[in-house]
């Protein structure tokens, strides 16, 4: 046996271990690509270019096994091991999907975005903004998207009644994340819980240890800050409440989704059924409350029951789009359905097989 071969067995014949450098180098490889990608490509760089430079620095992990006497069959076993690990957040992430397509068309989101409307109070504005950011990304399941439409709102009507911008963009960024961590329709959430092994909702509740004390103590402090003074320009929620409620059928039968939701989740129920009864529960309300808004979702030339049953089904699995010329509503409603959780699961299982 050759030096160079004998290095790279150990004493009982089989794999050996690889150095310090060789370990680092896949991952020293891995961040120097997604600093790259990042750099190149922006905001645009997790729909492809990541998942490249995670699949090529799995191949140089690949091939420091395969040298240090790893067989191809057992470096494609951890592989697959890896990725069954993060296939129960692939099907709830696909699902999740799935709901949020069919809640904003049965009017359960649009419902809980005017319900926050309705807490934004001139006395109380910091407050205020914090619970209204807090309700729509749980209902939405995404802090950016509240940030970059409500919050950018939010911050204009700081200005018009000279309050600080700095303690709103607080409250704003306060609300957003912690909704997106209590939501059961966020994708990180979602993702934490199936790598990690633990049930959506124990995830969760558990969180809520840390998080709700948190929001709580923000609360007190924007409500000590001081209240607005002066007169509250809050004309874009105005606007935005009225073309939502020219859209949609607001009734309160809206939130029955939800309360399925929140009850099976009371019983721990497991998530995955658990979402998936709500996405197509979702589907029947919207059916039953916004046949219009289904129907309008449709293809051309199917109408009646058969273009609102066509338009649910869109929901499930494209999404729910806008017919309003509102940005703020394309902004806050176009999104949902399976195929919006693609390119997650996507990068989900290349980062697994770099796992692997």
């Amino acid at each position: 046996m050759s030096p160079s071969t004998d290095a790279r067995v150990d004493r009982q014949g089989g794999p050996s271990e690889p150095s310090l450098a060789e370990a680092i180098a896949p991952v020293a490889l891995m961040v120097t690509l997604l600093g790259c990608s990042v750099y190149i490509f922006g905001e645009d760089s997790s729909y492809g270019p990541n998942q490249i430079a995670l699949m090529v620095s799995a191949g140089l992990a690949g091939l420091i096994g395969i040298r240090h006497g790893y067989r191809w069959e057992d470096i494609e076993d951890g592989i697959v091991a890896s990725i069954s690990v993060a296939l129960p957040a692939a099907l709830i992430l696909l699902t999740v999907g799935a709901l949020i397509g069919t809640w904003i068309l049965a009017g359960t989101v649009p419902y809980l975005i005017v319900l926050g409307a309705t807490l934004l109070s001139p006395e109380w504005f910091y407050p205020a903004s914090c619970l209204i950011c807090a309700l729509v990304s749980i209902s939405i399941g995404s802090s950016w998207t509240t940030a970059g439409t409500l919050g950018v709102a939010l911050m204009g009507s700081a200005q018009a009644m000279d309050m600080s911008p700095a303690m709103t963009a607080g409250a704003v960024i306060s609300g957003a994340y912690f909704g997106d961590k209590m939501s059961p329709l966020s994708d990180t959430t979602n993702l934490a819980a199936a790598v990690s092994r633990v049930n959506l909702f124990a995830h969760i509740q558990n969180m809520l240890w840390t998080a709700l004390p948190a929001m709580i103590l923000a609360l007190v402090v924007f409500s000590l800050v001081g209240r607005a003074e002066g007169a509250a320009d809050l004309g874009m929620f105005e606007t935005l409440r009225g073309e939502l409620e020219r859209e949609f059928d607001l009734s309160i039968i809206a939130l029955l989704p939800l309360a399925l939701l929140l009850f099976m989740s009371i019983r721990r129920y497991p998530p995955l059924p658990v979402i998936g009864l709500g996405a197509l529960f979702g589907g029947a309300v919207a059916l039953f409350l916004q046949h219009d808004a289904a129907i309008a979702l449709a293809p051309d030339g199917i109408d009646g029951h058969a273009g609102a049953a066509a338009g649910v089904w869109i929901a499930l699995f494209d999404g729910y789009a806008t017919q309003s010329a509102l940005p703020q509503m394309g902004d806050l409603l176009d999104r949902g359905g399976m195929s919006s959780m693609l390119n997650t699961v996507w990068l989900i299982l290349c980062a697994m097989v770099f796992g692997g």
